[in-house]
């Protein structure tokens, strides 16, 4: 195009001075115009060629995308044909199951049936013993308060004996150093007093001194009309001599006879129940010294007065156990 208008514009210098001034600046304006649209052709052509690179890009682009379709439609078909296998062969085993279901079925339903009854006779044995745990819990529970009583009951008859000690301690202090001594042991008190104290060698008499420690004794005892006395008669093992003891056999007798004649002094106290009071002679079979030396034969030889609370309501609560 460009050789055209080139070769026409040669053409017309050559005949310039042949045509006139109007039909050669026609002409010019034509070529100026040519050239304008010749520029905008290049520039469509370029626009035409970034845009065929683009277009190639895509199609490229593309191209790789349908041949990774393709591989992905392959693998599908394949994993497509192995799960068809599997269902199939699932489909098989299936039935084979399904075939033999009913012999299964009814193996499982007896082994059930079995265990159910096994079940039901534990629960039964659970249930039997659940109840004697809930008796023996009863059980427990109830001994429980009853032990809780019976060690309270204790205590105050402890609080009273030791009350009671005190309150002897007091009364006698007056024959305290004089063959007397109080003491408290397993929930007893115990008065023990010495022959020389009490009665002359051989004799069940009782002295002055002797009588007002036995009076002072009773005159607490008048206060505590619920406990036991027990009066035990002791002596050493010389035996009796003749007829130095006035009639009187052995050991056995005088121990009795000199508890014997204690219950009398206590008894002159009206205050004193007599169906608590208990006389017994021990010899010289519960010593507490050796009889070797003359210092053990003295402390043998006692009276001991040995005080109890009385305990009917702590045997009779032992006994519901």
């Amino acid at each position: 195009m460009i050789r055209k208008i080139v070769f026409c514009l040669t053409i017309i210098s050559m005949m310039t001075s042949c045509v006139s001034k109007k039909i050669y600046n026609d002409l010019e304006n034509k070529y100026t115009d040519l050239k304008k649209e010749n520029r905008l052709i290049a520039d469509e052509n370029d626009e035409l060629h970034k845009a065929n690179a683009d277009f190639d890009s895509v199609n490229r682009s593309l191209q790789a995308e349908l041949e990774a379709l393709k591989a992905d439609k392959a693998k599908l078909q394949a994993d497509c044909t192995a799960t068809s296998n599997n269902l199939k062969a699932l489909q098989d085993s299936y039935a084979a199951l399904e075939k033999n279901s009913n012999d299964a079925l009814e193996t499982n339903m007896a082994k059930n049936r079995d265990l159910l009854a096994q079940l039901d006779a534990k629960e039964k044995i659970l249930a039997a013993e659940q109840d004697r745990l809930n008796k023996l819990s009863s059980e427990l529970a109830s001994n429980t308060k009853r032990l809780n009583e019976l060690e309270s009951m204790i205590a105050a008859k402890d609080a009273a004996m030791k009350k009671l000690k005190d309150t002897l301690s007091k009364a006698l202090n007056a024959f305290e150093g004089k063959g007397l001594t109080v003491q408290m042991k397993n929930g007893k008190v115990y008065v023990s007093m010495e022959n020389k104290l009490l009665f002359q060698t051989g004799s069940w008499a009782v002295g002055s001194e002797g009588r007002s420690a036995v009076v002072e004794v009773g005159k607490v005892l008048a206060q505590n009309p619920d406990i036991t006395v027990l009066i035990e008669g002791h002596t050493d093992n010389d035996k009796i001599l003749g007829n130095i003891g006035g009639g009187i056999e052995n050991n056995w007798d005088l121990s009795t006879k000199r508890a014997t004649a204690i219950v009398n002094i206590l008894s002159e106290n009206s205050g004193i129940r007599k169906q608590n009071l208990t006389a017994a002679g021990r010899g010289e079979f519960a010593p507490l010294l050796s009889n070797d030396t003359n210092e053990g034969k003295a402390k043998n030889r006692r009276i001991e007065v040995i005080l109890t609370p009385k305990l009917d309501e702590i045997s009779k609560m032992l006994n519901e156990f």
